[in-house]
């Protein structure tokens, strides 16, 4: 994947000027054009033989025949054969003469060129260009034009909707690795069926399509219009789970024809079932009538206002700003502002690994972008935990405790999804049962966004109860010991090579705060809403009493032991483990030991991730500068970095420490972990996360940006080579930019006339004051 020369342009783009079939998938991902409504896979239009397309939808969700519930393949609205000469082109049937396509970030859309030779010499070219509108969330766009260059051409144009894909279940079983061959790549996969059809229909305006999930009875409706500049007779063709029109039209050798394809997308989540129908076709109509064009100029719009937001830019690495506009491009087409039920998968809207199920990613990695410059999303997405919270009190009682366990994965109730063995059959997973920490993230998240935002009534109306009955969970959940002491045994921290720990230190340091943060917002409700506390107190059943046995617990939770310099047991006993050397490849990335693999690292010291390094950097007010430095210095070296979660995290906190020896190299491993398939599964969605953590390493680790004590401070550190880094900030609803070279930051602060807010640069207070650009000398800070 390539980015052409080291140019201004270039930092928006990502270019493929090859196809190659091997890297077809990966591709695919990689090419994903979406608005948090729904993305697409960016497969050709024609598809191929060992394509893996697909459009997913937001929050539908299908349990069929499906071991655990999948985000549903929903229909494919990109499908665009062209017939030159009764030749289907596509990249398996014809010669390639010439191929690019690049996807634009800064509008979303996905542009290609490709000329196909078929056997008797004759060359077409194919130019496209598509994307999901930000601005009109159910709106997809395709532009082809069409031009045989040295041959006069009988085109025929099938533009259509396909209901027939699938989702894939289980991965064969092979005793060897399986075969390297692109078109056979899924084939053997075990598949789920998720859709039925239940209505079509044809006009002079175009086709629609509605199909219905066989679990959950969401229905979908797609209305599409194609036109063709130089139609001749139209058809329209049909079969179980597919329609299309049909154009054919004669052009000669040189002349162009050109078609616009629109296409509306509801379900029964947005409108009444009944209605999904009708309003798609009006949406449909309203947009042709105002053309292509307009909905380009919309969609553009639209993506300037959000890059206005969030745009980060290092002044010196163009490449580097590439890498990093790429994983806030991704953030922004993966959540949606406007549906407080849906949450974030860990392949977003990009592929179906984990079935599209959300993970403490979201409020550790990815809630932190949203909140500082897009809070409304950030928003909706801490509604979808207050949506799901019936969902957490019964994975809490499944279990027998009381309160509110929130699911490791959780789909659209919030219930425990997370499957039970791995999608091979060979290795049981135990995350859903012992990886509990994730509660403890959803109360982290809701925390930071207050404070960042000043949106208490979001805490009194929704968030307090979510601290409560997680509250209420962990006071169940700790055990007793003669000593008076409380302990949680089998568990499983951040670090997934060690499952049925006792007292993992992540999990308990975040288990004490969040018992002293919900006692914290009872005692401020009690001062500042007292009636809103008193009936949720009646709710809920919630005494006085309660909340000081929280603080009790917290206060007598066990902490494993601290060495004399200062280093954290990641779990009782983690000290007596067995040492293994670690190799590292071409790259300096640590590889598995010979012979070893995520199963049976258990007896060892070695890490899959951040574990107590995380701890470190998620509670910054928790931990001296020595304690941070020394667990660093103690499990750097043994972490292997075998989540894609890893990396950015030890950037940052290389430079938080002050050794930034590696920083840049986490940096790049991590920004660009699907950029160049470092994971090696690009192929089946992008990593999230990732992306998240790429903008934590520019903004907290580079630019130094941390909140301590409720105060934004900041503390950047730039490499050598880097003049400069930039990036916005949103606070208590105003905007902040800040740019930091080697030798100062420059802060613009924009909000009402008389305003200001006071930061701190390398621990000197700062006043800024509305409109006024303020430089700080770094010095040697």
């Amino acid at each position: 994947m390539s980015a052409g020369p080291g140019t201004a342009e270039s930092s928006w783009q990502i270019v493929e000027d090859r196809f190659d079939p091997v890297l077809a998938n990966t591709n695919e991902t990689l090419f994903t054009t979406g608005n948090g409504y729904l993305g697409t896979r960016g497969a050709l239009e024609e598809g191929h033989a060992g394509a893996l397309p697909g459009t997913f939808l937001r929050g539908v969700f299908d349990h069929h025949d499906c071991a655990v519930i999948d985000l549903v393949k929903a229909p494919d609205w990109v499908a665009l054969e062209i017939v030159v000469n009764g030749v289907k082109l596509d990249v398996t049937t014809a010669s390639i003469v010439r191929h690019r396509r690049a996807l634009d970030m800064r509008d979303g859309s996905l542009s290609r060129e490709t000329v196909f030779e078929d056997s008797a010499g004759r060359r077409t070219r194919i130019d496209t260009i598509r994307f999901a509108s930000s601005a009109d969330e159910h709106l997809c766009c395709l532009q082809a034009r069409i031009t045989p260059e040295n041959h006069t051409a009988s085109i025929a144009v099938h533009s259509g909707i396909d209901a027939t894909r699938h989702n894939l279940d289980r991965r064969p079983f092979y005793p060897d690795p399986p075969p390297a061959d692109p078109q056979m790549k899924w084939h053997k996969w075990a598949k789920s069926r998720h859709l039925d059809e239940v209505d079509r229909a044809a006009s002079a305006d175009g086709v629609y399509l509605e199909t219905r999930t066989i679990g959950t009875g969401i229905t979908i409706g797609y209305a599409a219009g194609t036109t063709v500049s130089a139609p001749g007779e139209p058809e329209v063709a049909e079969r179980y789970k597919h329609i299309e029109q049909i154009s054919r039209t004669q052009v000669a050798a040189g002349e162009t024809v050109s078609v616009d394809k629109l296409v509306t997308i509801y379900t029964s989540r947005d409108v009444a079932a009944a209605d999904v129908g009708r309003t798609a076709r009006e949406e449909l109509r309203r947009h042709r009538d105002a053309g292509f064009t307009a909905c380009r100029a919309r969609n553009r719009a639209a993506w300037a206002a959000k890059w206005a937001d969030c745009d980060v830019t290092i002044d010196g690495d163009e490449d580097a700003t590439r890498t990093v506009r790429f994983s806030i491009y991704e953030l922004l087409i993966a959540a949606n502002e406007s549906d407080q039920h849906v949450n974030i998968g860990a392949n977003a809207l990009t592929g179906e690994r984990y079935r599209g199920h959300a993970f403490w990613d979201t409020e550790v990695f990815m809630l932190p972008f949203f909140i500082y410059t897009q809070p409304e999303t950030a928003r909706a997405l801490l509604l979808y935990r207050y949506h799901t919270l019936d969902g957490a009190r019964q994975n809490a009682r499944e279990t027998g405790f009381r309160g509110a366990r929130y699911a490791w994965e959780s789909a659209d109730t919030g219930a425990e999804e997370t499957p039970q063995w791995t999608i091979d059959g060979a290795h049981r997973i135990w995350m859903g049962e012992e990886e509990i920490h994730i509660t403890s993230a959803v109360a982290y998240g809701l925390v930071a966004y207050v404070a960042a935002t000043g949106d208490h009534a979001l805490m009194t109306d929704f968030g307090a109860e979510i601290l409560f009955e997680t509250s209420r969970f962990w006071a169940d959940r700790l055990e007793a010991t003669p000593e008076g002491r409380y302990v949680l045994s089998r568990v499983v921290g951040p670090d997934e090579f060690h499952e049925h720990v006792d007292n993992n230190a992540y999990t308990n340091y975040l288990v004490r705060w969040h018992l002293q943060q919900a006692a914290r917002v009872y005692a401020e409700l009690s001062d500042t809403n007292a009636r809103e506390l008193a009936a949720l107190s009646t709710r809920l059943g919630l005494t006085r009493e309660e909340v000081e046995d929280w603080l009790n617990k917290a206060e007598q939770t066990h902490l494993p032991a601290v060495t004399d310099d200062g280093v954290i047991e990641q779990f009782d006993g983690y000290f007596g483990l067995a040492t293994l050397p670690v190799e590292h490849d071409a790259n300096d990335m640590p590889m598995y030991p010979s012979g070893h693999h995520h199963y049976n690292l258990a007896g060892t010291k070695l890490l899959k991730q951040a574990d107590v390094v995380m701890l470190t950097y998620v509670l910054p007010d928790e931990f001296s500068d020595e304690v941070k430095l020394a667990n660093y210095e103690y499990y750097e070296p043994l972490t292997l970095h075998k989540s894609s979660l890893s990396a950015a995290t030890h950037s940052i906190m290389s430079i938080e420490v002050g050794d930034p020896g590696r920083a840049v190299q986490y940096f790049r491993r991590a920004a660009s972990v699907d950029l160049v398939d470092n994971q090696g599964n690009t192929e089946e969605g992008i990593h999230i996360a990732s992306a998240g953590g790429t903008w934590q390493m520019m903004v907290n680790g580079f630019g130094g940006f941390r909140v301590r004590n409720g105060r934004m401070t900041f503390k950047p550190w730039l490499p050598p080579d880097w003049e400069a880094v930039a990036f916005r900030l949103k606070w208590h609803g105003n905007a902040l930019s800040v740019s930091a070279s080697g030798t100062s930051a420059t802060f613009l602060l924009s909000a009402p006339e008389g305003c200001h807010e006071t930061v701190l640069v390398h621990g000197r207070e700062v006043i800024l004051p509305a409109g006024t650009e303020v430089v700080v000398g770094l010095g040697d800070g």
